[in-house]
């Protein structure tokens, strides 16, 4: 029945894109997609009616489902027959309200998955955030995983646009890959749109609806204009910010213009979102899933961040999974990681994840300070009982560890859980 569903779905959207004709910008990479997406669409749509994948819609059923409007329908019959039915009223009838700009966030799980996603759409935009160890289980090298994603870049059409994260090298190597014109973002002075003058702030100002988040300035061509992110922190934030705004070059917006439609940009939920904690606490939620990579962007950031003298900085970390034969490598290389940096307190979650807590503690770290559990409640009640005014928690882990629960277990507003955490919907219960 998938196969069949999948099928129809694909002839239907190829139909639609061809009958209509937005432009098409597709985002891919190991960490950061998701807010990528979102980062971009709220710039275009400030500008141009824009249409973007809602939840996790980067497949070959989701992405034909953004291009519909609709959303999956499980086992239901008559849900995908009345999804077959949208999708003939589109192209039988003109919608004059159908979008200019779609913004497609798409994934790729295995060998072949892009090459069938890139058949369905022809990027006007390609968006790659970076390149990593995510599914190795099934690509056995990130070499694989970069040619995987580099299918997008090789078929932008000419006239288009390959925006690559310049700090990446193996993202910045695509360059070679595009037939159509480069535009580069990053830290690092040769990214042709930067970012300088970053500022992290923690604390809510009582006396203005000044909120936490970050402050920085884009640099494009000699330009330079301030932008404020809000409820966020992190570098990997900033990476989606300035992803969005070569987007929004490439659609001959100014950087004005960008900055002023991103102070709307929220960071989807579970992406180094900051919560208030208990006792005075600051948590930064980024459990909506883990890989190395991801993980140490994280650590980078958490390490670089200065707390009160008496404050304490925990990282907890979940199981990373699809790591394949790296898994209990990578864990360990996280975990010595971690050991090297300002972390008082490290917290790990999950049978992997022991690995992390064993390279800690052969990189130095305190047997004292290395706690491990099996589940992500357990390691949420350990925590409540340890934390101190001023503290800042990090938690992060792969979707299936569900860390989202180690947050709820020490937010200071849990009934707000429903509106601030990842997976809360029916299905997850």
């Amino acid at each position: 029945m998938k196969k069949i569903i999948q099928f129809k779905l694909k002839i239907l959207s190829k139909i639609i894109l061809a009958k209509y004709k937005p432009k098409i910008i597709g985002i891919t990479g190991s960490v950061g997609k998701t807010s990528t997406k979102e980062a971009v669409y709220t710039v275009l749509q400030s500008k141009y009616k824009t249409r973007r994948s809602q939840k996790n819609y980067n497949n070959e059923l989701g992405v034909p489902l953004t291009i519909i409007g609709d959303e999956a329908r499980g086992k239901s019959i008559k849900g995908w027959i009345k999804v077959f039915l949208k999708g003939l009223g589109l192209i039988i009838f003109t919608k004059k309200d159908y979008p200019e700009i779609l913004v497609l966030e798409m994934g790729v799980d295995k060998p072949g998955d892009m090459e069938y996603l890139a058949d369905i759409v022809k990027c006007d935009i390609g968006v790659v955030t970076a390149i990593g160890a995510s599914h190795l289980q099934f690509f056995k090298s990130t070499k694989r995983i970069q040619k995987e994603k580099g299918v997008l870049i090789e078929r932008v059409k000419r006239k288009g646009w390959a925006i690559l994260n310049y700090d990446d090298d193996k993202t910045r190597e695509l360059s070679e890959e595009s037939y159509a014109k480069v535009l580069s973002y990053g830290f690092l002075d040769e990214a042709d749109v930067g970012a300088q003058n970053i500022f992290f702030n923690f604390e809510k100002d009582k006396n203005s609806s000044s909120l936490p988040g970050i402050n920085f300035k884009i640099n494009y061509k000699g330009s330079v204009v301030p932008v404020r992110l809000s409820n966020v922190l992190g570098y990997s934030v900033i990476y989606s910010a300035l992803a969005a705004a070569a987007v929004g070059i490439a659609f001959d917006m100014n950087l004005v213009e960008v900055s002023n439609a991103l102070k709307d940009f929220q960071s989807p939920p579970g992406r180094m979102k900051l919560i208030d904690g208990i006792k005075d606490t600051i948590i930064i939620d980024d459990t909506y899933n883990s890989s190395p990579q991801a993980c140490n962007i994280a650590l980078d950031f958490l390490d670089r961040v200065s707390v009160n003298n008496k404050a304490k900085k925990f990282a907890v970390l979940g199981d990373m999974f699809e790591l394949g034969r790296y898994t209990e490598k990578a864990h360990r290389e996280v975990g010595a990681r971690v050991a090297g940096l300002s972390v008082d307190k490290l917290v790990v979650v999950g049978e992997r994840a022991r690995d992390i807590a064993n390279g800690a503690r052969k990189a130095g770290m305190k047997k004292e300070d290395i706690f491990h559990f099996s589940y992500n409640l357990e390691a949420g009640k350990f925590i409540q009982e340890r934390l101190s005014k001023g503290d800042l928690v990090l938690i992060k882990g792969s979707q299936g560890t569900r860390m989202e629960k180690t947050v709820k277990e020490i937010m200071a507003d849990p009934l707000s859980a429903k509106h601030l955490l990842v997976r809360q919907g029916k299905g997850w219960e």
